[in-house]
């Protein structure tokens, strides 16, 4: 099946496209927050019909214990490959606002860049695919392979309902391969296939310590002060190298073999293009090894911020009662999410001073992933890009954390093909976030030429069920 009459469809409707991502872009999704609760369920509403108006069956608007799941799957065809696509139309919390250079929902198009939160990341990309959808089913009313769409609300908090809802449909959901856009490329021009990406875990210590605040006169120098407590902790999480001081942190941290790092060096990202993207004057960290490779195949553990005492204008003495440090720690592939809190907590336990009382709360525990280059359905990426773009991508390995590449493989027994169309200064997470318009024009023709690469190469099919679909309402999870 050759996909010009979806390419020439893509070249027509660019600029429909673009006011639809717009319309997407203004619903207010910020799954962190519960005063968005109705904004999130709106935005799965107008998902689902958008879905249904574009030829796709079965569409469903999954209500979880939290925020919607929405479904839809193409008119299964027996013989064809079935792929999985997902993505997620959750953002982040847009703050700080005074940031912003425009409203965060109010998007606009600035410089060939299109501004607003969640406009990047994911929105755009995953519109992306529904797009290229639309192309296929509208020129030739048919597509190169089976597709069921899953889209959700809470991969910005964790994915808490996902997982559940996987079990309860496993059959259901079976295809060959998932495929998902949420991730940067490695610079304009230069598309990039992501395989590997580390762990994640959440942690927070809670440190307390006399039963109120106390006068920093009357008691100071008396009363071990909780927050310089905590950074006395903080102090000892890591070595004068850089390295993690918890015992057994690198236990299964695996070593990569001469030639691995040697193609690391030849396809990622240099240090000084590292610490340009991150506006840094001076790397830091275990020195033996690139700042690529520290951020891709070695684990790190990150404070992520600290909260204590008075915060306000002028000064005021005061011992704070409690003092509070959120830390990630990302993790290499091999390590397990469950094993390093074990660790850190026995750590934690020791370097807490007798004075002080310490509690650490996990959250967000994901495994690492890591994709063969040599699978099939990688190789039909490739060739995508470099019709797509023009030119062939790179394979990446990512520092992020995407926990459902790891829930695809486990609960579905399925890979996910990882096709990142952001720029690096893309600015994910931060304000005046933006998606560059010319690569979600060439990622909607790089998926036209993914399901249709798909179509016609040879991959497993991994216990496809065409035949089944998500009929549930309502998750039990």
């Amino acid at each position: 099946m050759s996909p010009s009459g979806a390419l020439a469809y893509l070249d027509r409707h660019r600029a429909r496209f673009l006011d639809e991502l717009k319309e997407f872009v203004r619903f207010p999704t910020v799954s962190a927050q519960p005063r968005h609760g109705a904004d999130l369920q709106r935005c799965a509403s107008w998902l689902a019909a958008h879905l249904r108006g574009i030829g796709l069956h079965h569409v469903r608007v999954v209500n979880t214990k939290g925020h919607p799941l929405v479904y839809a799957e193409s008119r299964p065809e027996p013989g064809k490959q079935t792929v999985l696509i997902y993505g997620h139309y959750d953002v982040q919390p847009p703050d700080p606002l005074h940031e912003w250079r425009s409203p965060p929902f109010e998007p606009v198009v600035s410089s060939g860049n299109l501004y607003g939160r969640g406009a990047c990341d994911d929105k755009g990309q995953m519109f992306a695919h529904v797009k290229a959808i639309e192309a296929h089913l509208s020129e030739q009313r048919t597509l190169p392979v089976n597709v069921k769409c899953l889209f959700e609300g809470e991969e910005e908090i964790g994915s808490p309902n996902l997982a559940p809802f996987l079990r309860e449909n496993r059959h259901a959901l079976k295809a060959a391969v998932a495929v998902m856009s949420d991730m940067p490329m490695l610079g304009p021009g230069r598309p990039a296939i992501t395989y590997s990406m580390r762990g994640g875990l959440s942690l927070e210590l809670n440190v307390t310590g006399p039963d109120r605040d106390l006068h920093s006169g009357i008691f100071g120098g008396a009363v071990h002060n909780p927050l310089q407590a905590l950074c006395e902790m903080i102090a000892k999480l890591h070595g004068p190298d850089g390295r993690v001081a918890i015992p057994g942190f690198y236990d299964r941290v695996r070593s990569w073999a001469p030639d691995e790092r040697r193609y690391m060096a030849q396809t990622g990202p240099g240090d000084e293009k590292i610490l340009k993207d991150a506006g840094a004057i001076r790397g830091w960290g275990e020195s033996q090894y690139s700042l690529y490779e520290r951020t891709t195949v070695r684990p790190a553990l990150t404070v992520n911020g600290i909260t204590g005492g008075y915060q306000g204008p002028g000064g005021k003495g005061v011992i704070p009662a409690r003092a509070v440090a959120k830390l990630s720690v990302r993790l290499a592939p091999d390590q397990d999410p469950h094993e390093i809190e074990r660790l850190f907590r026995l750590y934690v336990d020791r370097i807490t001073p007798p004075a002080v009382r310490c509690k650490v709360r996990a959250a967000q525990a994901a495994k690492p992933a890591l994709v063969s280059r040599q699978l099939p359905a990688l190789r039909a990426a490739a060739l995508a890009y470099q019709k797509g773009f023009g030119v062939p991508p790179v394979f990446l390995r990512s520092g992020g954390t995407i926990p459902v590449v790891n829930t695809f493989q486990e609960l579905l027994g399925i890979p996910t093909v990882l096709m990142g169309f952001a720029l690096p200064d893309d600015r994910m997470h931060a304000p005046n976030e933006k998606f560059h318009l010319s690569n979600f024009y060439n990622g909607i023709a790089t998926s036209i030429w993914f399901l249709t690469a798909t179509g016609t190469g040879p991959m497993p099919a991994r216990g496809e069920t065409e035949a089944q679909t998500v009929e549930c309402q309502e998750c039990s999870a």
